[in-house]
């Protein structure tokens, strides 16, 4: 034992004294290591607040309400499993068959097991306005048997017997002003029933919070419904003495094809966003917090790589002296452990606050119901400080590494004097990068369909490293095409900015090329999304010729009862019904299958031309009926389908299909990437209604007077109004605008903490080169002239990083368009070329002024002689 507590402080020591030795090293040269600290203290920040997701994703969610009495809650599988890590949810709510109820009940330790049916329901009020649930989430009738799982309890008069009887918890009969024996309409999808208010109940604890509950009798529940023989759950009440972790594992070993819910879990069966929120955030939280892991680890060395090159001089000296190379390498080594533990704990608790940011945003972006909570724990932190310390530890031993290779007679020898040439194997990555990224983006190499525009964009990454290796290079070829044009050499100051740009250009190319990747990957993102959103804009517009539209003001749909009551009026020419959903496409890809999520749409094809134009390349829309599909033509090339082909496709309630392909048409990114019959859509979403009923008129027909007509066809469905064609192009896309503000999300979170290594980089370079502004103030130069000679470097700095930026999102951006498109030329929004170039000026030039406002602040005399 004693010899094993000896070991280990002869292995402790040591190591002790390197931290010891770093500690000193850093208190000595701070401004050398402000920039490492702050790259990784914001890394931290970032991890964190992923970490803070991904937890709160795995671990929380929402308190069941209706379902609060049950032991278990069992439900369907409502997510399609990928592999065995990695799933997709499906868009609509997945259905048990009804008989499940009775195979359930006759497990032992079920006390008694209730199927539940969810009904959207609209509460109309005397004024026909309708009552929305509390904070505006929706309203759901259900059968009275299922009170008993919450339970709720009659308040006032009695339990509903008859079909045209209604119960209303007691927040909702207050909300819509009725009382008992009032008679109260309730609207489901469009079709009003009136009903006769029989009682008022009591929900349990503080009451219900996401939802107003409506209760008729079961019968009526199923009738509603519109599928007597499936049940959207079974709540299941536990016999005594047995536990909800007992009872839930012997249901599903004794029941196939259902899916045990307990604790917090029983919230995801009864309230589908939270359980969609769920796998969103783990997903996006964990994809998200490793390409930052991966980001840190390159910022942090790039960083680290130009403190390190600022002492070379002192690290030449020590080789000199005798230091091994092993003992430099150990010495950054543990310069870096310190480094990167204080700026990991020190970014942890902001970290926390951008996770109730990212939160906000998911919300703002329906992809996450307001009351969704967060757990705020030690794990994420403590998850950041190890990564975040590899990643430090791994930036010093690739620096170190580099640093220990060179003789002290070499080192002393050049420390002063930048090398003039770019090491050979750099400068070839970066020529082969070039070609490769222009045949990935120009070559039509990629795979067809949505991969092409995919592969475009991810191509932008081969120009960034490119840029990265060949900076050096193109800004020497840069100071010497336009540096006259930038600086006027006939001033002190230009002269000076022109001959430190040549003579360093290694040195200024450490700023330049970091905020050039930043312009290309922030133009990439910002120009990619207004392409898409152009080409849908334009699709849309052209696309759509119906001249009326019928939606609903509230409730779940426009019902297909609708379209009877329109389809004969005078003035209307035809009446097209849409419905939309997401689906899932499952496809031949190289040795095995890939699937992926589409956009779906469910039209009539009956004179379809008339109020839609698909832009139709192939085969015939009007063939649409039955299981046949139509699919886009990047959709079509994505899996490889042909006209008469069939393809593998599951609904938005998991309904596998394999519909033959009708037709391929072009105006996806306006209409949807998939369209069905309209029939077979509404069948498999929860609400079974349409979105919208697309009208045109009769050519000549007075637009008022058909207006007036229409108004008084659904005079007698309350939640339906008729609009404009505006109305309907006002509406979300098929695909929704939650992806893009996520994106929008996680690009704004990186582009940030490129942008803090950017001004890190400049300032370091800058603050840096106090001796040289101390001798040439010796000499004769005044601080006006540094300064005016700072402002021609950051000119060159920032002309440079937006011609390099820009010119290389051209590749990847044409790519994009062609992909998307089909057209060469992609939409660029000059508010946000503006918005780069305004950001790209404010971030070099006032980190450049902040830093050589710094470094002028010591007199010539005492920064000549101190440190360098």
């Amino acid at each position: 034992m004693i010899r094993r507590i000896r070991r280990l402080v002869r292995l402790v020591v040591p190591y002790r004294k390197d931290l010891s030795l770093a500690w000193s090293t850093i208190k000595g040269r701070k401004g050398g290591f402000v920039g490492s600290f702050v790259a990784i203290a914001a890394g931290s920040a970032v991890i964190t607040a992923c970490g803070t997701l991904l937890v709160s994703g795995l671990g929380t969610g929402v308190s069941p309400e209706r379902y609060s009495g049950t032991a278990v809650v069992l439900g369907a599988q409502q997510s399609y499993w990928l592999d065995e890590t990695s799933e997709v949810r499906y868009s609509e709510r997945v259905t048990l068959p009804a008989d499940k109820v009775a195979a359930v009940a006759a497990v032992p330790g079920v006390a008694s097991a209730l199927g539940d049916v969810n009904v959207e329901v609209s509460v109309l009020t005397s004024d026909g306005d309708a009552v929305a649930g509390p904070d505006g989430f929706p309203v759901f009738g259900h059968g009275w048997s299922t009170a008993a799982l919450a339970p709720f309890r009659v308040r006032e008069g009695r339990a509903p017997a008859a079909p045209d009887e209604v119960v209303l918890d007691t927040d909702l009969a207050a909300r819509a002003h009725v009382s008992l024996d009032a008679t109260v309409r309730l609207v489901v999808g469009s079709i009003p029933s009136s009903y006769r208010v029989v009682g008022i109940a009591t929900a349990p604890g503080d009451g219900l919070d996401r939802q107003s509950a409506v209760f008729v009798t079961d019968d009526q529940a199923t009738t509603l419904s519109g599928r007597p023989d499936r049940v959207d759950a079974i709540g299941v009440l536990a016999a005594p003495g047995v536990t909800p972790q007992q009872l839930a594992e012997r249901i599903t070993a004794t029941v196939p094809g259902v899916v045990a819910h307990t604790g917090a879990g029983r919230g995801d069966v009864e309230f589908l966003d939270v359980g969609d929120a769920r796998s969103l955030v783990v997903e996006t939280a964990a994809s998200f917090g490793g390409t930052m892991v991966l980001i840190v680890v390159f910022v942090v060395a790039s960083t680290l790589a130009l403190s390190v090159r600022q002492r070379r001089r002192e690290l030449a000296l020590l080789r000199a002296i005798g230091a091994t190379p092993q003992q430099i390498r150990s010495m950054i080594g543990a310069e870096m452990t310190v480094v990167s533990s204080v700026g990991a704990v020190v970014g942890a608790l902001p970290g926390v606050g951008l996770a109730f940011v990212m939160r906000g945003v998911f919300v703002l972006a329906d992809a996450m119901p307001p009351d969704f909570q967060m757990r705020v724990g030690l794990l994420p932190v403590l998850a950041s400080l190890v990564l975040c310390m590899t990643s430090g530890r791994l930036a010093g031993w690739l620096v170190a590494r580099r640093m220990a290779k060179v003789s002290p007679v070499e080192a002393l020898g050049d420390a002063t004097v930048e090398p003039r040439k770019l090491g050979w194997i750099r400068l070839t990555i970066g020529v082969l990068l070039i070609p490769l990224g222009l045949l990935l983006t120009l070559g039509n190499v990629a795979s067809p369909g949505d991969s092409a525009a995919d592969t475009a964009g991810s191509a932008v990454l081969l120009f960034v490293v490119a840029l990265g290796c060949l900076g050096p290079l193109l800004l020497q070829g840069a100071i010497v095409l336009f540096g006259s044009l930038v600086n006027r050499q006939s001033t002190a100051s230009g002269f000076l900015a022109l001959a430190n740009a040549r003579a360093n250009s290694q040195r200024l190319s450490s700023a330049t090329v970091p905020l050039a990747m930043g312009v290309t990957l922030a133009a990439v993102q910002v120009f990619g999304a207004s392409t898409a959103i152009a080409g849908a804009q334009h699709q849309l517009e052209d696309g759509l010729r119906a001249d009326h539209v019928l939606t609903a003001s509230s409730g779940a749909g426009v019902s297909p009862e609708v379209m009877d009551a329109v389809r004969g009026l005078p003035g209307v020419a035809t009446a097209t019904p849409v419905a939309r959903m997401q689906v899932l496409l499952t496809f031949p890809s190289e040795d095995s299958t890939a699937t992926k999520v589409f956009a779906a749409q469910g039209v009539a094809p009956v004179r379809l031309s008339e109020t839609m134009d698909l832009a139709v390349d192939q085969g015939d829309i009007a063939e649409l009926r039955g299981e046949a599909v139509a699919l886009s033509r990047i959709v079509a090339q994505t899996v490889g389908a042909k006209i008469g082909g069939t393809i593998e496709l599951r609904l938005g309630d998991g309904t596998l299909v394999k519909p033959r392909v009708a037709a391929i048409y072009e105006n996806s990114l306006g209409f949807g990437d998939v369209t069905l019959p309209n029939d077979l859509v509404v069948a498999h979403t929860t609400a079974r209604t349409d979105t919208a009923v697309l009208i045109r008129s009769v050519d000549g027909t007075d637009p008022e007077a058909l207006t007036a007509a229409l108004r008084g066809a659904v005079e007698r469905y309350p939640t339906v109004q008729v609009g404009d064609r505006q109305t309907f192009l006002a509406t979300p896309g098929p695909g929704g605008s939650g992806d893009w503000a996520l994106n929008l999300l996680f690009q704004t979170v990186l582009l940030g903490y490129i942008a803090i290594a950017v001004v890190n980089t400049l300032v370091m370079a800058t603050t840096a080169r106090v001796r040289e502004f101390a001798m040439l103030q010796l000499i004769g130069g005044s601080r006006d002239q540094l300064r005016a000679m700072m402002n021609g470097e950051a000119r060159i700095v920032v002309s440079s990083a937006l011609l390099f930026g820009l010119l290389a999102t051209v590749p990847p951006l044409i790519g994009i368009s062609l992909g998307l498109t089909k057209s060469p030329v992609p939409s660029i929004s000059l508010t946000g070329l503006i918005a780069i170039a305004a950001l790209t000026i404010a971030l070099s030039w006032g980190a450049i002024r902040m830093a050589t406002r710094y470094a002028l602040r010591p007199a010539p005399v005492d920064a000549i002689g101190g440190r360098e």
